[in-house]
């Protein structure tokens, strides 16, 4: 009976040995595979924030450049935005001194682009001002055709050539038109 009640004892210390070690490396294993769905989750989390972060500076660099960009959109007109580009063109006259209409807008479709004919009257003095003001507003212009002409003869009794009233014709293509 002796060898048999040490015999018991080693077999349950075996059997417990056996169990313990299978539990360790279940636990091992699974302790292991959380580890790598943690750096997994944490490799994840690290690209989303770092994608969030890029977000931010190009929003923060966006805010940053807004004045530039809305210059830079002043430069070309779009289809909606044609009555500003000719109101923008008519208070350019008073600015030279004289008086300005436009006689006919069309829109050329094959060239993308705006035709713009306009009258000016005044002096020659002012219309050549405002000649010089259009050639330098925002906008890329092209003068397609031009013609000045003189209205009324100088003052005989005076010879006074600055009261000349002088008439201008202008045909000017609008090159930063977008439809």
């Amino acid at each position: 009976m002796q060898s048999n009640f040490f015999k018991m004892p080693l077999f349950f210390s075996i059997i417990f040995f056996i169990f313990s070690c299978s539990a360790f490396f279940y636990f091992y294993k699974t302790i292991n595979d959380n580890n790598k769905k943690s750096q997994l989750a944490e490799i994840q989390w690290q690209t989303e924030t770092f994608k969030q972060d890029e977000i931010k500076t190009l929003d923060y660099s966006v805010k940053i450049i807004e004045k530039e960009r809305a210059q830079l959109e002043t430069h070309f007109a779009q289809s909606s935005d044609i009555v500003p580009f000719l109101d923008t063109i008519e208070e350019l006259a008073p600015q030279a001194g004289t008086k300005a209409e436009i006689t006919s807008v069309d829109v050329l479709k094959n060239y993308a682009g705006l035709m713009v004919g306009m009258k000016a009257m005044g002096t020659f003095n002012s219309l050549y001002k405002f000649l010089i003001l259009l050639e330098n507003s925002p906008y890329e212009l092209e003068f397609v055709a031009m013609d000045i002409q003189k209205e009324t003869l100088p003052d005989v009794e005076n010879k006074n050539k600055q009261d000349s009233k002088w008439n201008a014709v202008f045909k000017i293509k609008l090159l930063s038109f977008v439809e």
